[in-house]
This record gives C-alpha cells, sequence and structure tokens, in this order.
C-alpha cells in the first residue's frame, strides 16, 4: 500500500475548506484545485472531497461518477481508506460500494489484492450491503484472520448474529478480535447467555481476553446475574495491572449492582483513585435499581461537594430514586435544577421519571398536566408511567386514556392491555375485560411471561412465569412459603390483590 504524503500548506487550508463548499460547481473546482498537488493521493483529503460530493449532489448516480473519476486516479487501497472515513449513513444511500467494487474488477485488484477485498467487503458492510460483502468475501483466494474478522463484524453491526456465529464458529484460526467482536455482539444484543458461553470458550482456548472482551462480558455478567463469572473478571482486571481503567471499573461496579453486591460495589468505588462522571452515575443508579433513595440522594450530595458536576443521565438515575423510594418533593426539586443550575435540558425521559413519580405519588392531575405541557412528544414510557400509575390508583378513565396512545405506539405490547384490565377487574366491570380480551385475540397478542435469572454454583438457573418444570420447584416453593409466614410474623401486609386478574394465555 503506497504511504500517505504530507500535506503541503496550501492542501491544509483545502482541507479545512472542503466542509464549506456551497454547490457543484465550487467541488468541481475544488476538485481540479487538488488534482495537480497530488492531494487527491491523501486519504484524508479524499475523504473530505467525497463527502463533500455526497453533500452536494442529490443524484447518486452523479455521485458515482465523481468518485469514480477520482479512483482513477488513484490507488486503491487509499481511496478505500477514504471512503471508510465517511458517514455511514451517506454511504447507505450513495452507489460507492458497488461502483467502487465495478472499477476493481476490472483492474483485477480484488483477485489479486487480498488487502483491498477485505477493505472492499468492510465498505459494503459499511455500507449496509452484507450480501454483497459475503459475495466479495466468498470470492477471495486467500483469506486471512482480517478478512474473516472484517466479514464477522459486519453481520453483528447488522444484528445478523445468527450468520456471525456461523463465520465464527468456521474459522480456521482465531485471534483475540475474533472472540471480542462475537462476544461484543451477543452482549450488544441483550443475549447474555451466548456472550458468557463465547467467554466460556475463549479461556478454555487460551485466548486471553482484552479489555473490550471484558466489558463486553461484564455487562453479561450483569444481565444474568452471572455473579461467580463477574467475580473472576474483576480479579483477572486486578491481576493485569488494569485497575486503573476507568470504563473497565466503571462495569464492574454496574456488575456488581446488578447482581445485588451493593457492598461489593460500594468497595470496588471507593478503591478508585479517579472516578469520572460516569463512575458516580452507575453507583447512583446501582442505588436506584435496590430501591435505596437516601443513599443516592447522599452520592449525589457528595458528588456536588467534590466538583463533579452531574449530567442529564446521573439526573435520569437521582429522579429514579426519588420515585422509588417517594421523595416527590426532592424529585421536583433535582428536575427544576436540571436547567437552572446545570443547564442541562430535560429529555423525554426524565419528563418520564418525573411521570413515574407524580403516578407513584398519587398527583395524577400534575403528571396529566406535565405530559399535556411539556414541549416534546410523548413516548410510550410516558404513557406507560402514566397507564401503571391508573393502575395503582384504580383510575380506570386515566388508564383508557393511556392505552389510546400506547396501542398507537406499541400495538404489540400486550402488557399495556392486561395492566388496563387489571384495573376494570378490581372494579367489577367484566363486560370491559370481556372487550379487552377480544381485542387482544383479534391483534394476535398473547401474554409473555415474565422472567429472572440467578446464579448458583456457576450454573445459571432461569425462572419464567407459570412454568413449573426445574427440578428443585418443590423446594423452592417450600422456602418461599416459610419466607413469606416469617414475613406474616412480623406484620407484613401484602399491597396486591388477592385474586390476580392478568389476562391468560388462551
Amino acid at each position: 500500500m503506497p504511504p500517505s504524503p504530507p500535506l503541503s500548506p496550501v492542501l491544509h487550508r483545502l482541507l479545512s475548506f472542503l466542509p464549506r463548499l456551497a454547490s457543484p460547481r465550487h467541488l468541481l473546482q475544488a476538485h481540479a484545485f487538488l488534482l495537480p498537488r497530488g492531494g487527491h493521493r491523501h486519504p484524508r483529503l479524499l475523504s473530505a472531497l467525497l463527502l463533500a460530493s455526497l453533500r452536494l449532489v442529490p443524484h447518486p448516480q452523479q455521485t458515482s461518477d465523481h468518485a469514480a473519476a477520482l479512483l482513477r486516479r488513484v490507488h486503491p487501497s487509499v481511496y478505500l481508506r477514504a471512503a471508510a472515513r465517511l458517514p455511514p449513513h451517506l454511504l447507505r444511500r450513495s452507489l460507492l460500494g458497488p461502483q467502487l467494487h465495478s472499477l476493481l474488477l476490472r483492474t483485477g485488484h480484488v483477485a489479486s489484492d487480498a488487502h483491498v477485498s477485505a477493505s472492499l467487503v468492510q465498505l459494503y458492510c459499511t455500507c449496509g450491503h452484507a450480501a454483497d460483502a459475503r459475495s466479495v468475501f466468498h470470492e477471495m483466494a486467500v483469506r486471512d484472520v482480517v478478512a474473516w474478522n472484517v466479514m464477522i463484524a459486519g453481520y453483528v453491526k447488522a444484528g445478523d448474529l445468527v450468520h456471525a456465529r456461523e463465520l465464527f464458529d468456521a474459522m480456521p484460526e482465531r485471534n483475540v478480535v475474533s472472540w471480542t467482536t462475537v462476544i461484543g455482539g451477543y452482549a450488544q444484543m441483550r443475549r447474555p447467555e451466548e456472550a458468557v458461553e463465547v467467554f466460556r470458550r475463549m479461556q478454555v482456548d487460551g485466548s486471553e481476553p482484552d479489555g473490550v472482551a471484558l466489558l463486553s462480558v461484564l455487562v453479561a455478567c450483569g444481565d444474568l446475574g452471572a455473579v461467580d463469572l463477574g467475580g473472576w473478571v474483576h480479579k483477572f482486571v486486578v491481576s493485569r495491572g488494569l485497575s486503573q481503567e476507568i470504563p473497565l471499573m466503571n462495569a464492574i461496579i454496574d456488575m456488581y449492582m446488578k447482581c445485588g453486591c451493593i457492598e461489593k460495589a460500594v468497595e470496588v468505588f471507593e478503591g478508585m483513585e479517579e472516578k469520572s462522571v460516569v463512575t458516580w452515575t452507575t453507583l447512583i443508579a446501582g442505588f436506584a435499581l435496590h430501591g435505596l433513595g437516601l443513599q443516592a440522594v447522599e452520592m449525589f450530595r457528595r458528588m456536588e461537594r467534590e466538583n463533579m458536576a452531574p449530567n442529564d443521565v446521573t439526573f435520569l438515575a437521582i429522579l429514579s430514586a426519588c420515585s422509588h423510594v417517594g421523595l416527590t418533593d426532592l424529585g421536583r426539586w433535582y428536575f427544576n435544577i436540571m436547567a437552572s443550575q446545570y443547564r442541562i435540558k430535560p429529555q423525554v425521559e426524565h419528563y418520564g421519571c418525573m411521570v413515574d413519580l407524580l403516578g407513584r405519588a398519587g398527583c395524577l392531575k400534575e403528571a396529566q398536566d406535565l405530559v399535556k405541557d411539556m414541549p416534546l412528544k410523548a413516548n410510550a414510557a410516558i404513557w406507560g408511567a402514566l397507564l401503571a400509575a391508573a393502575r395503582t390508583h384504580g383510575d380506570a378513565d386515566l388508564g383508557e386514556q393511556a392505552l389510546v396512545h400506547l396501542i398507537e405506539l406499541e400495538p404489540n405490547n400486550s402488557g399495556n392491555y392486561i395492566l388496563l384490565s387489571n384495573i376494570f377487574a378490581e372494579q367489577e366491570r367484566w363486560d370491559d375485560v370481556s372487550k379487552l380480551r377480544k381485542a387482544m385475540k383479534e391483534r394476535g397478542l398473547r401474554n409473555v411471561p415474565g422472567a429472572s435469572s440467578i446464579e448458583v454454583d456457576g450454573m445459571v438457573h432461569e425462572f419464567t412465569s407459570r412454568d413449573g418444570s426445574h427440578p428443585f420447584l418443590h423446594k423452592i416453593c417450600e422456602v418461599l412459603c416459610e419466607i413469606n409466614t416469617n414475613m406474616k410474623s412480623v406484620g407484613f401486609a401484602s399491597v396486591f390483590p388477592e385474586v390476580l386478574h392478568a389476562i391468560e394465555e388462551g
């Protein structure tokens, strides 16, 4: 691959000028200016010119014609490196991938240059053309581990984990990038079981995980409640001297919090010499997750005392904490100081937290007024919070109003119908319950049972509502009965009705 020539001062000025080009005529003038000065042989300048072409020339074929004129004057590897710098959304609407492929075939570079072929695979993947990328991949005479990784990463970005795993399992050899790509894909797609399974295979294979793999498997451990494996990763991080890597330590805190190991999470937090706003936010969100609102508030105040400015996610965490423990006035105060003190404009998620907070407190009119007056369009989370509040406080009219919006936003979410059905059932409005059941059947909706998981002795056990297949079900029920008896003996009274009104499958 030819090295990139240094940019002269005049080409540096052109590089800064290209984003300000206002017309296709100016684009052609800039193109003509850089050619005799060799600017087309530098990936950064070529990429800026291509970006200007995509921005100024609306027709994809005209853009591709201009790109082809550039390509004829440079080595394909330079062009590919330039194209790789372009924003994916612009690449997806252009014909650069097929145009470049056609020209490379004519010049014989696809057949003779493995690096060019791998780069073309990557370009097709970035354009969102996984099938074309796979065709180029199959036509490659020699596929090194880089080419395999590029194709697998393309499938992962497209969300096609089936084909990504198929290629991964077929690889003649793997490196740490191969393992990391698949583990990260499963973690991002919220398939933690597969992420953990591939990570364990990586351990057996003898490949040492890098920081990206460790971050991904920590996310999976948190989702699964796999604290034993998460603890192993924590020890591995410490043993490899990675304790100064703030993102890794943040992920460890998050994992411990999600697994219910609150003291361990706090211990890791206190042991960190340097903390980011994400570190503080992770701990505050963990306290909120477990209903420890007062601890979350104290941590937020400590954060302020140590001059660490909260961000928008921090406010989501503290508003959630206030909501879970009924700190309504404090929640209102935090919502107000977002803009007045920290100059953070509330987003729809912050309004959702406030609606949830007011709804839980029984301030239904205030919650409705907030939704009506908010400058943003209410999303499903906000209407869902209103529906949940209506369920808690038995307000059927509000529940029906919320469901109308939810049906429009989430037509296939059966849980919304069930919440309103429970309101009707508690008010003995059986005709309305029947109508909702009929509406669910007409839409083909079924009540999806909830599930939870826990790790015991290195094995993850999953429990699904109304599933009696677990081998230790009898013993589990005995323990639950014992817990229930002990709770009643200390005066605990359930706030839930004796009869469950949820619509069953059928």
